[in-house]
């Protein structure tokens, strides 16, 4: 409905008019001051793209809020269970497509050696030592091995429970011998491939490794300390040598069996990318999740 003005004075009109135009304005003000109140800045278009293996992918995952926060930039994260090919091998190929217009970066769960970061030109910010796991069924007496009992039993040394105390069971090993070429990771246990027994049963990934632990009353493995471990599965971590795998005893020196978590771009990476990895590095956020995980932080004070 319009309204007219015809019937009062021409001066009372202005006057009336310049009244409406007033509260006009005021409420456009109003409008866009609650607008900016409520609404967060929007982060920019393209996101920050990482990948990489599961165990780093947790860490990352977890603080995505807080890393968003810190960037003003949207996360994409790839890597959960390592599935569709992603891990180790994903991360620094993701590393490698980084360009100032689509920001990526990778994470890894083992340690690069040098000639490898050296050939692919990479940055590698290591983040925190995370305990690998011996697992064994949750049926099995057994609740502490040796260290020289676990390296016996994945060599095939040790071929039944009943040799270090348990039920008269065949030990069934189970392997997941990734990035054969890297050190560090399972190579805690025994330094080859090779070392293990010929008689095992390998996985593709941690998920299938804590299936086949559950479904094998007698089996034994390993996975690292970030796993999420459903209500279905059937499986509990030893202690090794009276040490349970908590951050303050591989800290200690007292648990053995561990891998380095990193992240790792191209060199020259710098804006957000760098800010992203500093702040799980160095940002108080990351302190709730090594606590959660039992991990140990590298570069923390």
């Amino acid at each position: 409905m319009m309204l007219s003005f015809s019937f009062y004075p021409c001066q009372t009109r202005i006057q009336i008019g310049l009244a409406m135009l007033g509260c006009l304005l005021l409420g456009l003000a109003g409008a866009a001051e609650q607008t900016t109140q409520s609404s967060p800045a929007s982060p920019q278009a393209t996101p920050i793209v990482g990948a990489g293996a599961h165990f780093s992918w947790v860490i990352f995952n977890d603080l995505k809020p807080d890393l968003e926060r810190v960037t003003g930039r949207n996360i994409t994260l790839y890597g959960r269970n390592s599935a569709l090919g992603l891990g180790c091998n994903a991360g620094i190929k993701n590393a490698g497509n980084y360009s100032p217009a689509h920001p990526t970066f990778g994470f890894v769960c083992c340690e690069l050696t040098d000639e490898e970061v050296h050939k692919k030109n990479l940055e590698v910010y290591p983040l925190a030592n995370e305990p690998l796991l011996i697992l064994v069924n949750e049926s099995n007496p057994i609740s502490n091995l040796t260290l020289q009992q676990v390296r016996d039993i994945f060599s095939g040394k040790i071929r039944n429970w009943t040799e270090v105390g348990g039920k008269d069971k065949p030990i069934v090993v189970v392997v997941r011998l990734h990035c054969k070429n890297r050190p560090g990771h399972w190579k805690t246990i025994l330094p080859s491939a090779d070392k293990f027994r010929k008689d095992r049963l390998n996985v593709k990934s941690a998920d299938d490794m804590v299936k086949k632990v559950t479904d094998f009353s007698s089996a034994i493995g390993h996975t690292g300390s970030t796993w999420s471990f459903s209500g279905k599965d059937r499986v509990k971590p030893l202690m090794i040598d009276g040490y349970a795998p908590t951050a303050a005893n591989l800290a200690a020196g007292k648990y053995p069996f561990y891998r380095t978590l990193s992240a790792v771009t191209i060199k020259g990476v710098k804006g957000d990318v760098l800010t992203l990895i500093r702040e799980v590095q160095q940002g108080n956020a990351f302190k709730s999740v090594a606590d959660k995980y039992q991990l140990v932080p590298l570069n923390q004070n």
